[in-house]
Formats: C-alpha cells, sequence, structure tokens
C-alpha cells in the first residue's frame, strides 16, 4: 500500500512540473488575472488556475460566449476536500468552494483513472460546456457537453451530469472518511446543488483536471491556441 501510495505522489510531482514548465516557458501571460483569482482561491493549485484559464480562453477564441462564470475541478485532491471552484470572471471573484464526488470506478479516496467511455462509471477529464437543467433519477440536474473529442465528448450521451447527491456532505466525509461515489458525474452537496447548478447553467465552462500526461499534452484546448492568450485582466 506504501509503494502504491508513493507511485502515485511520484506521478502527481512530475506531472505538475511538466505543467509548470510549460506555464513558465509561456512567460508572464495572464499575470494579473491569475494573481487576482488564485487571490480568491489560496487553495487552488496555481498551475491547475492557469491551465483552466489557458483552456477557457481557447474555447472563447473559438467561439464558446459564455465568458462571465469560469468553474474548475481538480481531482488530484481527496475527495473530502473542497475540489469545486467558481469565479466570477465580471467581478473576478470566487463564488463557491464546494465538495464534489468522483465515479465509482475512479478511485475509493481519491480519483485516478478516467473514460469516455460507456460503462465505467468513471469521472470525465477535459473541458466541457454546461447545459440545460432537467428533472431527473437524481433530482435537479445539469447537462455537461464534452469539448474534447476522445476525452469527455461522450458526456452528454452517458448521462454525465451535475447534481446533487445525499453521499457529498461534510457529514458523510467525516464519517466514511470519503465522500460517495458516483456513476462518473460530478455530484455535489445537495445543500449547494440548485444554487450553483443555477449559477453555471447555459453556457459557461467547466475544466476538471488530473495530472493526466497524456491528456495534458494531446488536450487542443491547452496545445492548440498557437502559445498565444487573449485574456484580459
Amino acid at each position: 500500500m506504501r509503494m502504491r501510495v508513493c507511485l502515485i505522489s511520484a506521478f502527481t510531482v512530475v506531472a505538475v512540473l511538466s505543467c509548470a514548465a510549460t506555464a513558465a516557458a509561456a512567460g508572464p501571460r495572464l499575470p494579473t488575472l491569475l494573481y487576482t483569482l488564485k487571490a480568491e482561491a489560496p487553495d487552488l493549485n496555481p498551475v491547475v488556475l492557469e491551465l483552466a484559464l489557458e483552456a477557457a480562453d481557447c474555447a472563447w477564441k473559438d467561439g464558446e460566449k459564455r465568458r462571465d462564470i469560469l468553474s474548475v475541478i481538480d481531482y488530484s485532491l481527496p475527495s473530502v476536500e473542497p475540489r469545486l471552484w467558481v469565479f466570477d470572471m465580471n467581478s473576478k471573484k470566487l463564488i463557491y468552494k464546494e465538495l464534489v464526488a468522483h465515479g465509482v470506478g475512479s478511485g475509493e479516496f481519491t480519483a485516478t483513472k478516467f473514460s469516455n467511455q460507456h460503462g465505467t462509471k468513471q469521472s470525465s477529464l477535459g473541458l466541457f460546456r454546461t447545459g440545460t437543467t432537467y428533472f431527473g433519477q437524481n433530482g435537479y440536474s445539469l447537462k455537461l457537453h464534452g469539448l474534447e473529442e476522445g476525452v469527455n465528448h461522450k458526456a452528454l450521451a452517458r448521462t454525465i451530469v451535475i447534481h446533487g447527491a445525499w453521499y457529498v456532505s461534510e457529514n458523510f466525509g467525516k464519517k466514511h472518511g470519503r465522500m460517495g461515489r458516483s456513476w462518473g458525474c460530478p455530484a455535489l452537496d445537495p445543500k449547494v446543488a440548485k444554487p450553483l447548478i443555477d449559477t453555471i447553467k447555459e453556457g459557461t465552462l467547466l475544466f476538471v483536471y488530473y495530472p493526466d500526461l497524456d491528456w495534458l499534452n494531446s488536450s487542443i484546448f491547452l496545445r492548440g491556441c498557437g502559445g498565444d492568450s487573449s485574456i484580459s485582466p
């Protein structure tokens, strides 16, 4: 068990160092916006935040319309820690920092496996656009459209949606040492699910991170915009 933890930790360090090197090589892009949002969310890894900003900027350049809200999930963190952040990009304020579940097929305490395939019950990485809301078997839910072919583009067909779940709460975490797990959905504490969903629904961007080198080195939103950024502070 100790060896497995060490291997996972080493992989995470290598991946984050790779991302950090990429960010450093990009030069002083987005310093004001990055530092402003980092001050709002000191618990959010700045490397993850910069990657989210780069991916969002690429999508906005490519025609995505909603620039007012940006959401970030860092699945490298354990499920008992808040790992979903929602930013108001107009005011540059953090408006939500919440617990979020991962898929039962992705791992137990921490997510380590991700998929775009039906039947895996795993979470998906990458950039998503939020869709419309509906009432389903998990109550009030928000559709997600995966924007990365081969990474998350089957999210809608897999019914990967944001919804509230009884197994996501501080009390559940204290009792079980982890959050409950979904069938791949980023499930939320029911107390915050509806207002958060209403804040991010209908066209805002959601960036879901894990230090997966294959995805990081192939994502069209991280590698496909020529290293130029037009996000203004």
